[in-house]
């Protein structure tokens, strides 16, 4: 039964919701240096592929942040909290 839930609601506001911030901006802040190395990498193979492959991990470090900020506001939606 769907109920008022003012425990979740506060781990959810206090706890989950700031370090999911807080990991979607490491991700964000690889993926942009990834980037940046990969201006600078230029014709070197070596640092223009580790350069891709830090932009791969932080592109998919904030989908994963996004999907668990998608999953977490579906259960609150669902359980009403």
């Amino acid at each position: 039964m769907p109920g008022n839930f003012p425990l979740l609601e506060s781990i959810r506001t206090v706890i989950i919701m700031p370090v999911v911030g807080f990991m979607f901006a490491i991700a964000l802040v690889a993926f942009v240096w990834g980037m940046m190395e990969f201006v600078k990498g230029g014709a070197n193979e070596k640092k223009v592929e580790e350069a891709k492959n830090k932009m791969l991990y932080g592109l998919g470090g904030m989908a994963l942040m996004a999907s668990a900020v998608g999953m977490v506001n579906l259960i609150c939606a669902t359980l009403q909290c």
